[in-house]
């Protein structure tokens, strides 16, 4: 049998909560109650064949509450004229809570959106398409406002997070919310105080105007003619990227690679440094100005995330080129290759001719299936003869 069932007209008004419909509807509208809700009743043969189970189907929906019933007439061929069930009803939102059990959570609903209300109108259109995610802020919301209320009257702050003079909130909480955070904002901020260049929760400080801690270079120099501190000791340093973009280092080449262990071991070259990769943020050296007149050369794993790393790395220096990222190197480590976790497929448009065709062997698993040469399984002999190669063409 198909006839429904009181847990399944609960589960009708159930779906309502879950898509957030009967909260929203507490901002904005329409009235959603009264609310006819499907009915599948049995048919008439089945009421003429099936009599007991039809009685006991009408006598189970009688004893359920928070909704109503409308029936009509049946006339039995042998016991005469019978109730049956046609329509069912819920009429009253309070009706609907009770049904799914509902209220209390209703009632927190109803708080956040009286608050809001006054306090900051112009953000109930978030809570009416995000009422659930408002509802697990209910405990956390009293802050949220107090938060966009503080920065109406402290656009673009220029100030730490840790630095914000707002009782109970503090920098975990902030981070924690930045997503909520940052929907409120552009909602409730004047749009001349935003800067929408800035996208994402790693940008949530500069979309703001707060100060973000400062991106570090790691980077090695790997001639001792070249050297920055005046000890003879190995010149690994890290600094932040304003203080990296003003060194104006004398030297002609710049290696990037995206492994410690192969930063660290590095060989010497002449005129020459090796930067600890930052995977797929190469923003700090594009202020840089003076990597425009050094030959650059990064080196990454033979994988499509190494090649969209050198893509990425050539929107902030175009004249990158890749270094021990060719077909060569890759067949003749077949002993060492490996199995890329997550392939990409997407399209790389800054890849040389060369570059490009290995890329699109890999993620086509053209050699084998999600093919990788990480770049600390190269061997060390093979990366000093590469390195020759280089300074040998100056």
């Amino acid at each position: 049998m198909s006839w429904t069932t009181p847990t399944e007209i609960r589960a009708q008004v159930q779906k309502l909560w879950d898509k957030g419909t009967i909260l929203a509807s507490f901002i904005d509208g329409p009235a959603l109650f009264p609310r006819r809700l499907v009915l599948k009743g049995p048919s008439s043969t089945e009421m003429t064949e099936q009599f007991d189970p039809v009685r006991a189907w009408i006598a189970e929906l009688r004893r359920g509450t928070h909704y109503r019933l409308i029936v009509r007439e049946f006339q039995h061929r042998v016991l005469g004229a019978n109730s049956v069930p046609d329509e069912i009803w819920v009429d009253t939102l309070e009706d609907a809570l009770a049904l799914i059990g509902r209220g209390k959570e209703a009632k927190k609903f109803a708080a956040i959106v009286a608050l809001t209300r006054q306090q900051q109108p112009t953000l109930l259109p978030w809570i009416s398409k995000q009422p659930l995610r408002a509802l697990e802020l209910a405990g956390d919301w009293t802050r949220l406002l107090e938060i966009v209320g503080w920065m109406q009257t402290h656009p673009r702050p220029s100030i730490y997070l840790r630095q914000m003079d707002i009782p109970g909130v503090h920098t975990k909480f902030v981070e924690a919310n930045r997503a909520v955070l940052s929907a409120l904002f552009d909602l409730a901020l004047a749009p001349d105080t935003i800067d929408t260049q800035a996208t994402g929760a790693g940008q949530f400080c500069r979309r703001y105007g707060f100060r973000d801690k400062p991106m570090r270079v790691r980077f090695r120099v790997l001639d001792p003619h070249r050297a920055i501190l005046p000890v003879a000791t190995d010149q690994d340093l890290t600094i932040n990227h304003h203080a990296f973009s003003q060194l104006n280092m004398r030297v002609s080449r710049v290696f990037i690679t995206e492994n410690e262990v192969n930063f660290l071991a590095f060989p010497n070259v002449a005129d020459s440094l090796v930067i600890f990769g930052a995977g797929y943020g190469f923003e700090m050296l594009a202020q840089a100005e003076w990597l425009q007149r050094c030959a650059v050369y990064y080196w990454g794993d033979i994988d499509t995330h190494g090649f969209a790393i050198l893509d990425q790395l050539r929107a902030s220096v175009a004249h990158a080129e890749s270094f021990l990222m060719d077909r060569e190197t890759l067949l003749a480590h077949e002993p060492q290759w490996g199995e890329e976790p997550q392939p990409l497929v997407r399209d790389l448009p800054r890849l040389t001719e060369q570059e490009h065709a290995l890329y699109d062997d890999l993620r086509d698993n053209r050699i084998r299936k999600a093919l990788r040469l990480e770049q600390e399984r190269i061997g060390f002999g093979w990366i000093e003869a590469a390195v020759g190669r280089i300074c040998g063409r100056g």
